[in-house]
C-alpha cells in the first residue's frame, strides 16, 4: 500500500473507534484540523460522504461501516506487530470507556479509584449507560472498552467474557411490616401490593412469568425507573418490592428496609465482564480487567455472607 493511504485508514479507524474528530485527534496525537483535512482527501479518495454530523457525535455512512469492518482488525494486528508496547499505569493517560449499570458503578467506582491514585493518576474512567439491550452492541461498534452486565445476552462469537458472580433477588418491606417475617406464603406474597423498578417503562417481568406458572397474579401498585427512590417509597408505605441486593445494600445493611426471602424462587442472570477479542491482548485492559474482576469478586462475597443475617428470622434459626 502506499503510505498515504495507510495513514488515511489510520485516521479513518481512529474516526469511526472514537465517534469524533476531536477525540480520534487526541488518540492520535494529532491537530483537529489535520483529521478534518484527513477526512476530506477521504472523501475525495473513496468517493463517498463517511461521516454525518449528528449532535455532538457523527454517524458514519453504510460505504464507512462496510469499510471499518474489513479494516479494523487488520489494522490492530498491524500496529500491534510494527508497535508493540506495554502499558505502564504510572505514565499511561488512557481513557477507559465502560458500559455499566448504576449498581455495578455503586460496588466498583470507589476501590477503582483508590487504585488508580495509587498506581495510575492519569488514567481516566468513563461510565456509560448500559442496558441489555445495547451490550453487545456497544462492544462491536468499539463504543466501550468493556462492558459489566448480565451473561445471557452476549451471544456474539467475537465477545469475550469473564464472570463475576451469582447475583439474586429478594424481597423487602418497611420493618414492622406484617409481611416482615421468616416463612412469606405465595398468597401474602402475590397479594401485597408491589413496588416494581422498570427502567424500560414495562411492568411485567420474570416474577410476574413465575407466579402465572401458580395461577396468581400481583398487582403492581406503583413503579419507578431508578433504585434510589425505592427506600424512601419502602420505608413510608406498605409496599414491597423484590429487588437484586446489591443495589439497595446501604439500605438493606444499615436496616431501613426488612429483608426476607421470596416464597418462590427468582433468579438472576449471571454477571460478568465483556470485552471484545480484537482487545483480548490489550495490556491496559487486562490492567483495568485485573483490578475490576478483584473488587467486584470480593464485594459479593463479602455482600452475601452479610446479606444472610439480615434476612427476618436469621438471629432466631
Amino acid at each position: 500500500m502506499r503510505t498515504q493511504e495507510l495513514n488515511l485508514l489510520m485516521v479513518f479507524d481512529a474516526v469511526m473507534t472514537e465517534g469524533s474528530i476531536t477525540r480520534a485527534a487526541e488518540r492520535l496525537a494529532m491537530t483537529q484540523p489535520a483529521v478534518s483535512n484527513a477526512v476530506s482527501r477521504m472523501r475525495m479518495v473513496w468517493k463517498d460522504e463517511l461521516f454525518v454530523k449528528e449532535g455532538r457525535r457523527i454517524q458514519p455512512t453504510l460505504f464507512a461501516q462496510n469499510l471499518w469492518t474489513q479494516v479494523r482488525t487488520p489494522l490492530q494486528a498491524l500496529s500491534e506487530a510494527v508497535d508493540p508496547q506495554d502499558f505502564d499505569p504510572a505514565t499511561s493517560t488512557r481513557t477507559f470507556r465502560i458500559a455499566v449499570a448504576s449498581a455495578g458503578v455503586d460496588i466498583a467506582w470507589k476501590p477503582l479509584r483508590a487504585i488508580i491514585e495509587a498506581q495510575a493518576q492519569n488514567v481516566n474512567i468513563h461510565a456509560i449507560p448500559y442496558t441489555i439491550a445495547n451490550g453487545e452492541k456497544v462492544l462491536i461498534d468499539a463504543e466501550v472498552d468493556l462492558v459489566i452486565g448480565t451473561m445471557g445476552n452476549m451471544m456474539s462469537p467475537v465477545i469475550h467474557s469473564e464472570f463475576l458472580f451469582n447475583p439474586c433477588y429478594v424481597c423487602i418491606m418497611r420493618p414492622g411490616h406484617p409481611l416482615a417475617k421468616k416463612d412469606l406464603t405465595l398468597e401474602e406474597f402475590a397479594s401485597a401490593p408491589h413496588l416494581l423498578v422498570s427502567l424500560s417503562g414495562d411492568v411485567t417481568g420474570y416474577t410476574d412469568q413465575v407466579l402465572a406458572q401458580h395461577g396468581l397474579k400481583r398487582r403492581i401498585a406503583m413503579s419507578v425507573n431508578h433504585f434510589s427512590a425505592v427506600p424512601g417509597l419502602i420505608e413510608s408505605s406498605d409496599l414491597i418490592a423484590v429487588v437484586p441486593p446489591t443495589a439497595l445494600e446501604e439500605s438493606i445493611f444499615s436496616g431501613r428496609v426488612a429483608v426476607t426471602e421470596p416464597p418462590l424462587p427468582i433468579p438472576g442472570s449471571h454477571i460478568g465482564s465483556f470485552w471484545h477479542k480484537r482487545q483480548e491482548t490489550d495490556a491496559g485492559l487486562c490492567w483495568l480487567r485485573s483490578h475490576l474482576s478483584q473488587i467486584m469478586k470480593q464485594h459479593a462475597e463479602k455482600h452475601f455472607a452479610e446479606l444472610e443475617k439480615r434476612f427476618c428470622g436469621a438471629c432466631a434459626a
